[in-house]
């Protein structure tokens, strides 16, 4: 199970973000996730579950930003609609082959964690990823 690794090692970095930080319980992981990233947000979070479920993060929050790819056209410009028939697309105007922007991402955005000092709820902004410079 491809998500299973993926939940795995998300896992095992926002863990290690939090400890790095003073320590804590994650409560909440924020994740941008492309559209040609070949990962399905429903079994990552399935798979995030398990991986938590024997942690002192149990219940850990997994939010998916799901990031679609955008289409463009270089000789119309921008794509305004694009028939999902095959690959490549094509522009519906000219029949172009369409560009593809974005789509990749595979980012952790934010992270929740509650802190062992006195001061809980902190927020870490956090931003490592597999994703493209698109």
């Amino acid at each position: 199970m491809h998500e299973l690794s993926i939940a795995t090692a998300l896992y095992r970095q926002c863990r290690g973000e939090v400890d790095r930080l003073g320590g804590g319980r994650l409560e909440a992981v924020e994740v941008a996730i492309g559209e040609l990233s070949a990962i399905e947000p429903s079994l990552l979070r399935f798979a995030w579950e398990a991986v938590t479920s024997e942690s002192d993060d149990v219940g850990a929050e997994l939010d998916v930003d799901w990031r679609e790819v955008k289409h463009l056209c270089r000789t119309c410009g921008d794509a305004g609609s694009v028939e999902a028939s095959g690959w490549p697309r094509t522009c519906c105007e000219c029949g172009s082959i369409l560009a593809m922007q974005g789509g990749r991402e595979l980012d952790v955005i934010a992270l929740k964690y509650s802190s062992n000092e006195p001061e809980s709820g902190a927020t870490a902004q956090v931003g490592t990823s597999a994703s493209d410079p698109d």
